[in-house]
């Protein structure tokens, strides 16, 4: 039984047309808007969620100002009445003004929200 070897022509062929054909995905794929990462949600969705998963449904941000980078600082009131904490939301870390951490979180507020509210807004 004779072998049969693949001659270098052949193997030149088969990898022109693989890197062709990879390019021509590539191509597709860049002009037709499909994209490979999820995109991240805008700083004030992503304090809402994370202000819901520790708060629970009824959260809801009362104010919000932007920060230093991808920092939101803001107020945070429940449906139900009672509210008015203060929070830094950072991508991976959430502070409020009532955790334990309290001098974290005072040491924190002038270093990443300069100029925030000292005291929430009243109500009308």
């Amino acid at each position: 039984m004779a072998r049969r070897l693949i001659t270098t022509d052949r193997l030149i062929a088969g990898l022109a047309v693989v890197v062709l054909l990879l390019g021509v995905v590539v191509f597709w794929t860049t002009t037709h808007g499909w994209k490979l990462a999820a995109e991240e949600p805008s700083p004030s969705e992503r304090a809402l969620g994370q202000l819901r998963q520790l708060l629970g449904p009824d959260a809801e941000i009362q104010y919000l100002e932007a920060g230093k980078g991808r920092v939101v600082c803001g107020y945070v009131g429940v449906h139900d009445g009672s509210g008015g904490a203060a929070f830094i939301s950072r991508p991976n870390r959430l502070m409020l003004s009532t955790d334990p951490l309290r001098k974290e979180f005072e040491e924190m507020l002038p270093t990443v929200c300069p100029g925030f509210l000292q005291a929430p807004p009243a109500k009308p």
